[in-house]
């Protein structure tokens, strides 16, 4: 029990980022409105953060998805595709565990966004990351379709103060700017 609270405690402190913000619970169908992200966590990968040896394109060296977390992101995709929304884009860090998780929507190609890369080892590279993901939103049309962001529980937490489950996530409202509302939580459990 004390592990525990100590590792909420040092993910609170890694993500820079107050207890999560008291969010409430979207139905999927938000997603199909104009100018919305979903911003993701990758689906369920046992274990927190990564091996020592971790290497970025080496999928041996890292945490990833198992049966359960690929059956989870395929779930998600078909309930996200009945929704019938056209052209949205999909992005996902470098790491396996969102790639995967991202091509296991099955909603399209998926285009590699390092900016949504995890900092949980990294804290220095927080800022950056997170800077990255805020310009990458302010650029995006207020009015267009759906775009996923499948990234990790610190990248989720720092742009949103929302805690999410994996294969939970944080939607958002694009306004123009970098700092969108977050409009609530898309729970995981689907």
């Amino acid at each position: 029990m004390i592990r525990m609270i100590a590792l909420l405690l040092a993910l609170a402190f890694v993500s820079g980022a107050a207890p999560a913000l008291a969010a409430d619970a979207l139905e999927l169908a938000e997603l199909a409105k104009p100018g919305r992200v979903l911003l993701l966590r990758h689906a369920i990968a046992p274990g927190v953060g990564d091996p020592d040896n971790f290497r970025l394109r080496d999928c041996s060296t890292q945490r990833n998805l198992d049966t359960a977390g690929r059956q989870q992101a395929t779930r998600l995709g078909k309930r996200i595709a009945g929704l019938g929304i056209r052209d949205m884009k999909v992005y996902a860090g470098q790491w396996c565990r969102t790639l995967e998780t991202a091509r296991l929507l099955g909603l399209g190609p998926v285009t590699e966004l390092p900016a949504l890369n995890s900092f949980f080892a990294r804290p220095d590279q927080r800022e950056g990351n997170l800077d990255g993901v805020r310009k990458f939103l302010a650029k995006l049309p207020t009015d267009g379709p759906l775009v996923i962001l499948v990234t990790h529980q610190v990248t989720v937490t720092g742009i949103t103060g929302i805690y999410p489950a994996s294969g939970g996530g944080a939607v958002l409202q694009l306004d123009g700017t970098s700092m969108p509302k977050a409009i609530g939580e898309l729970r995981a459990g689907y």
